[in-house]
């Protein structure tokens, strides 16, 4: 491999290990670095956004939860984390997200999930699809409608070995409110509790 590929493999795998660390973590991480796998450094133009996807965009950007979110359930202790959203596109007609949550007080990783959100063309129409590292791979369908985004679990997929109760249905609403963050509700069902409020998250965006 030419020494160039060999830096920008290596900067790669720094920028993913740096990814499971806080943001405030990963700009000291990352600045010394200088940027250099940037689309802009590795001499590419920034991909057009497909049109495909536009009614979305009030989505995109990297925002980190302002205050900390709010977790409840009846099963659960009420309990409280911190979260990085990350939503972005590469020109293909949808986004890629990723949702990483961290204890408010050690900083260790807690949930975390990735995945797509389509859009079926000429509608507002949207699927979510998710994989989540609880064990759970899960497709939600819903409709976005100006800048709120509505979906409930079409169907849920889960390890041998996942834990009970397992997770039967989740609805999520995103919306982007007045004062322009982003707010995700996210309510769940079990095999033991019917479907209830789970998470409440609002975040403020950092990056466009």
């Amino acid at each position: 491999m030419h020494p160039a590929g060999l830096a920008v493999t290596s900067c790669g795998l720094l920028a993913a290990r740096c990814r499971h660390f806080p943001v405030c973590w990963q700009k000291t991480t990352l600045k010394n670095l200088g940027g250099f796998w940037s689309v802009e450094n590795l001499g590419m133009e920034p991909p057009r956004m497909s049109p495909v996807v536009e009614p979305l965009s009030w989505m995109l950007g990297t925002w980190l939860s302002e205050p900390p979110g709010a977790g409840t359930f009846p099963t659960l202790q009420p309990f409280r984390y911190l979260e990085e959203a990350h939503i972005s596109h590469v020109g293909q007609p949808m986004l890629n997200f990723s949702f990483n949550a961290f204890h408010p007080d050690t900083h260790k990783p807690m949930h975390r999930e990735c995945g797509f959100i389509r859009l079926e063309p000429d509608t507002n129409k949207v699927a979510f699809v998710s994989a989540q590292n609880t064990g759970i791979v899960e497709v939600e369908e819903g409709e976005v409608n100006g800048q709120e985004l509505c979906i409930a679990s079409h169907s849920i997929a889960r390890i041998s070995f996942a834990k009970e109760p397992h997770v039967e249905q989740i609805t999520r609403k995103f919306r982007l409110n007045s004062e322009g963050k982003l707010e995700q509700t996210v309510s769940m069902a079990t095999t033991t509790q019917p479907l209830t409020q789970h998470l409440h998250v609002t975040y403020k965006k950092v990056t466009p």
